[in-house]
C-alpha cells in the first residue's frame, strides 16, 4: 500500500475538501483525486461520498481514518526516535594492535579523535598478528596495527613507520652502563619475553645467531607488565621505541641493527562508516609525519 496515498487520505479526511487538501499537500487536485481512487480500488470500498459540491467520509472511511492516523503517528514517532538515536548513538571503532604498538602517536590520535567527537568510542583488542588478522577476516575488528605482513588478497597493509628497539635493564645491572647493545650481548642474562608476536620476532632475530641461546624466564602479555618485572630486578626486556617511558630504576639502551616496520591492516573492499575510515586515514597521516 502506497505510503503517500495514505498520507493524502489522512489530510483529505480531516478537511473533506479536495481543493484545500491539495493545497496543503502541495500537489494538484487531479493527482489527489487519482490517488484516492487508486486507494479505494485497492481496498474495494468507497472512502468518501459526495454531498452537493462537497465530500464526506463514508462509514468505512471513518473507520479507516482512525487506523491510518494511528499508523501514521506511530510511524512518525518511530522515525523521529530513530533519527534522534542515530545522531546520539556512539561511534565504536574496533582497533586491534600487537604489543607495544598502541603507545605514542596512535594513542595521541585516539585521544584527539575523542575530544573532537564526543560520540566516538574505541574497542581495543591486543593480540598476536595472526590472531588479529583472523579477527579482521571475520570482520570483528575494523583495523589492526601489525608488525608483520602476509600474502593475502583479502588484506591491505599500509606502511606506517619503522620502529627501533631498546633494551630495558634494571638499575645496577651489568649492562646498565653500555651505550648500545647487540642481540648477542643479552644471551647470558635473564630475559622477559612476550606471549604475543613480539617475542617471536625477537627469537627470529636470535635464530640468526646460531651460537646464541636466549634465556626467557618470564612471558607476559604487555609492555607495562614486562617493565614492571624489569623495575623489580627480575630480568631485562626488549621494547620498541614508542614504549619508552621514564621509570625509576630502569635504563633504556639502544639495540643495534634491530628494526621492525609497523603496518595498518584493513580488509580489502570492506565498507567502513565514514568516521571509522577517517580515523584510519588519520593514523596513517599522523604516524608517517612523526
Amino acid at each position: 500500500m502506497n505510503y503517500n496515498y495514505l498520507r493524502y487520505f489522512s489530510i483529505l479526511a480531516q478537511l473533506e475538501h479536495y481543493t484545500l487538501a491539495a493545497a496543503r499537500l502541495e500537489i494538484s487536485q487531479p493527482s489527489l483525486s487519482s490517488a484516492i481512487r487508486s486507494l479505494e480500488n485497492e481496498l474495494g470500498v468507497s472512502l468518501f461520498e459526495k454531498v452537493g459540491r462537497n465530500i464526506r467520509l463514508t462509514e468505512q472511511g471513518r473507520y479507516f481514518q482512525k487506523k491510518v492516523d494511528a499508523a501514521l503517528n506511530e510511524l512518525a514517532t518511530a522515525t523521529e526516535a530513530l533519527i534522534s538515536s542515530q545522531e546520539k548513538a556512539p561511534i565504536v571503532i574496533h582497533l586491534g594492535f600487537v604489543s607495544g604498538s598502541l603507545q605514542g602517536e596512535v594513542a595521541r590520535q585516539m585521544t584527539a579523535c575523542i575530544r573532537e567527537n564526543k560520540r566516538v568510542r574505541f574497542h581495543i583488542t591486543e593480540g598476536s598478528a595472526k590472531d588479529l588478522m583472523d579477527l579482521l577476516r571475520q570482520e570483528k575488528i575494523d583495523m589492526a596495527i601489525l608488525d608483520v605482513t602476509v600474502r593475502d588478497r583479502n588484506l591491505h597493509f599500509r606502511n606506517l613507520r619503522q620502529r627501533d628497539f631498546y633494551v630495558a635493564v634494571p638499575a645496577g645491572h651489568p649492562l646498565s652502563g653500555q651505550s648500545s647493545l647487540k642481540v648477542g650481548d643479552l644471551v647470558h642474562y635473564n630475559q622477559i619475553g612476550f606471549s604475543h608476536s613480539m617475542d617471536k620476532s625477537f627469537e627470529d632475530w636470535a635464530s640468526h645467531q646460531e651460537t646464541h641461546s636466549h634465556n626467557f624466564i618470564y612471558q607476559v602479555n604487555s609492555v607495562s607488565g614486562a617493565l614492571s618485572l624489569v623495575a623489580a630486578g627480575l630480568g631485562i626486556t626488549i621494547i620498541p621505541d614508542e614504549c619508552i617511558v621514564p621509570i625509576d630504576k630502569i635504563t633504556y639502551i639502544p639495540l643495534q641493527n634491530r628494526h621492525q616496520a609497523l603496518y595498518l591492516c584493513l580488509v580489502y573492499d570492506r565498507w567502513l562508516d565514514p568516521p571509522v575510515w577517517d580515523f584510519a586515514e588519520r593514523i596513517v597521516n599522523a604516524v608517517r609525519n612523526t
